[in-house]
C-alpha cells in the first residue's frame, strides 16, 4: 500500500502561485499514478490532474490546463501541481491520489488506490 502526504497549501493572494508537493512512501510507490482532487467550501471533489508513474502522461480538466501543471520526481517519489494566478474560486482542500494507472484517476467515477489527507489553499482577492 502507497501512503501519501501532502504539503504545500496555505494563503496566498489571488493572482499569486503555490506549489504543491505529495510525497508517497511504500511499497512499489513509484509504480503508481499519481494525481491530484480538490474539495472546494460546500462543493464536491473534482479531479485536478493526474500523471503517469513514468511521468509521460498527464491528465487534466481542460478549464485547468492553462493555470496548473503537473509534475513528478520518481528520484523522490514526489508529484508536483503548480498553480498559477491563483483566483479565490481555487480556494479548496487539495488531496493526493495514487491509482495504478493514470486514466483511473481522470474518469468521471476515479478508482483510487490511495489518498493523502490534503493540504488546504486559501486564495484571498
Amino acid at each position: 500500500q502507497v501512503q501519501l502526504i501532502e504539503s504545500g497549501g496555505g494563503l496566498v493572494q489571488a493572482g499569486g502561485s503555490l506549489r504543491l508537493s505529495c510525497a508517497a512512501s511504500g511499497r512499489s510507490a513509484s509504480n503508481y499514478a499519481l494525481g491530484w482532487f480538490r474539495q472546494g467550501p460546500g462543493k464536491e471533489r473534482e479531479f485536478v490532474a493526474a500523471i503517469s508513474w513514468r511521468g509521460g502522461n498527464t491528465y487534466y480538466p481542460n478549464a485547468k490546463k492553462d493555470r496548473f501543471t503537473i509534475s513528478r520526481d520518481n528520484a523522490k517519489n514526489t508529484v508536483y501541481l503548480q498553480m498559477d494566478n491563483l483566483k479565490p474560486e481555487d480556494t479548496a482542500l487539495y488531496l493526493c491520489a495514487a491509482s495504478d494507472w493514470g486514466p483511473k484517476l481522470a474518469k468521471d467515477d476515479p478508482d483510487v488506490d490511495a489518498w493523502g489527507q490534503g493540504t488546504r489553499v486559501i486564495v484571498s482577492s
